[in-house]
């Protein structure tokens, strides 16, 4: 790692900690970033907005040194110096964390074992664990968490998850916290949480790099902003001076103006053919704990039904446990489909009976990472291109291009890896896989969680399309205004209960959050 001093700040000015230079990355074929450069103040909360494969994690990967020098072309200049970080254990040591918005967390280790994994206080050469869980109890402490340092982490909430990754950033003596998606995962309470806590951090002196697809959030919190289109900077805003509301975020990131965020749709709701009566069910490890009680709900051909409840409140675990029971322990309820009861005992069974669910998370339960974008989107329904009992892979080729197009996923050929591709795209690929199933009832989970607006506007107008052809959606989603700009009926679930059924167009996220947070149930349409 070298050093060369740079030219100091003017007197009275918040030094500059972090200059990147006309940083480009290349990938065979494809240049991910372009002469991008980023300045960053102390303490100061910075963002980077920009569409799903603009290049913002790229580009923080290159800060950190996942992407070590010699990768790239550009200079890295932080606290006067110029850095060559060779993997991610020298950008730490300058004082450089970035926390993923995949957690890297162990689940089965304690809150303590996480915080100083690989950095163990050590006496006589042997870890000294009674120092170990001092510290942690102060560093909890300082981000606000009381939970017993010597929890399993797979027993706290994700809300939680991100603070001990804050923990144990400040262990490493951080001086600037790259937070990629913080609050993705996150409910409104632990989302507040977390912006304040960051809020906090600048008062310490401690700058902040936040990538994020909220942009009410991004609004809310940042200092500056710079915005990456199609690996290119195209521009740094001062939140105060220029006015970043969220219009004109958007207008840099797809260099167009958004007018409607949700495409107009004239429903053509048909009749009930879907109906669920009295379902309940366990949690699957504490069996005296209800997750799904005595839920009995609707769904009309051509109908977008949304399902708005607190994270935990069991819109997912409702869900899934339909979908072949595949969550928790089934105790009682009935499902009908065009007045006739059917059996949901298996995701086969699910299936064939015409459902389809896009999980919450594309990446462990959606996708193989592994698969390429053609076998993903064929695997739900192999037989459909099987020819005595061998697939076709012509057809194969053939379905995946027709949906590469139908859907416009970004790839330069089908044969490309699903791991390679941004997560708006990756969302597609889970779209085409289930579409190519031919669902009755398409059951979609935070479908557009991690994606960028613009990709959430082709997600937006696929829902619009697929209930254009008379079949049924269910979406749960976390954000209000997704809710209400894209169903035509929402249900609230309070602590695995339904409590209220609303007309969208009569619905606030007020009346919302009322019936999110009450135990107390109101009628069902009928």
């Amino acid at each position: 790692m070298a050093a060369q001093p740079t030219t100091a700040p003017a007197e009275g000015a918040t030094p500059v900690i972090l200059e990147m230079r006309a940083i480009t990355k290349e990938f065979p074929g494809v240049k991910a970033l372009d002469r991008v450069s980023l300045s960053v103040r102390a303490g100061e909360i910075h963002s980077i907005c920009g569409e799903n494969g603009a290049g913002k994690s790229t580009l923080m990967n290159v800060l950190s040194g996942v992407y070590p020098f010699g990768t790239y072309t550009g200079q890295i200049i932080f606290q006067g110096q110029e850095m060559h970080f060779r993997d991610i254990g020298s950008s730490e040591s300058a004082g450089i964390v970035i926390i993923h918005q995949e957690l890297a967390l162990i689940p089965e280790l304690s809150i303590t074992e996480n915080i100083f994994l690989g950095n163990e206080p050590r006496r006589f050469g042997v870890i000294n664990w009674v120092e170990a869980k001092k510290r942690a109890i102060e560093l909890l402490a300082r981000v606000g968490l009381q939970d017993d340092p010597d929890t399993q982490i797979k027993n706290i909430g994700v809300g939680k998850q991100q603070l001990v990754e804050i923990a144990k950033a400040l262990n490493k003596q951080v001086k600037l916290l790259i937070l990629d998606e913080p609050t993705a995962a996150l409910n409104e309470s632990d989302s507040q949480h977390l912006l304040d806590l960051i809020r906090g951090l600048k008062g310490r002196g401690i700058a902040s790099i936040m990538i994020s697809h909220k942009l009410n959030e991004i609004e809310q919190i940042s200092d500056s902003i710079t915005i990456i289109r199609d690996g290119k900077s195209i521009e740094t805003l001062d939140v105060k001076k220029d006015g970043a509301n969220e219009d004109r975020i958007i207008r840099g990131m797809v260099g167009r103006v958004l007018e409607n965020r949700f495409p107009d749709r004239s429903p053509d709701i048909g009749e009930v053919f879907f109906e669920v009566k009295n379902w309940n069910v366990r949690h699957p490890l504490t069996s005296e704990r209800m997750v799904v009680k005595n839920s009995s709900f609707i769904v009309r051909k051509g109908e977008v039904v949304g399902f708005a409840g607190l994270m935990g409140a069991g819109r997912t675990e409702l869900a899934m446990s339909l979908f072949g029971r595949s969550y928790g322990t089934f105790i009682s309820g009935q499902v009908f489909k065009d007045g006739k009861e059917i059996q949901l005992r298996n995701v086969p069974e699910a299936i064939a009976n015409g459902l389809a669910y896009v999980s919450e998370d594309r990446k462990a339960l959606g996708l193989n990472l592994l698969d390429d974008i053609q076998d993903s989107i064929v695997s739900a329904k192999l037989q459909k291109i099987a020819r005595l009992s061998v697939i076709d892979r012509v057809e194969e080729h053939t379905v995946a291009e027709s949906y590469r197009k139908e859907l416009r996923i970004k790839t330069p050929t089908v044969e490309e890896g699903v791991n390679k591709l941004s997560g708006g795209n990756q969302q597609k690929v889970v779209l085409a896989k289930w579409l190519f199933t031919d669902p009755d009832l398409l059951i979609l989970d935070e479908p557009t969680r991690g994606i960028d607006v613009g990709a959430k506007t082709e997600i937006y107008g696929l829902i619009r399309d697929i209930a254009a052809q008379g079949k049924g959606i269910i979406l749960i989603s976390s954000e209000l205004p997704e809710l209400l700009g894209v169903s035509d009926r929402i249900y609230t679930i309070f602590e695995g209960a339904i409590t209220n059924d609303l007309p969208a167009d009569e619905a606030t996220p007020e009346t919302l959050l009322r019936s999110m947070t009450s135990a107390k149930q109101k009628a069902t349409s009928k």
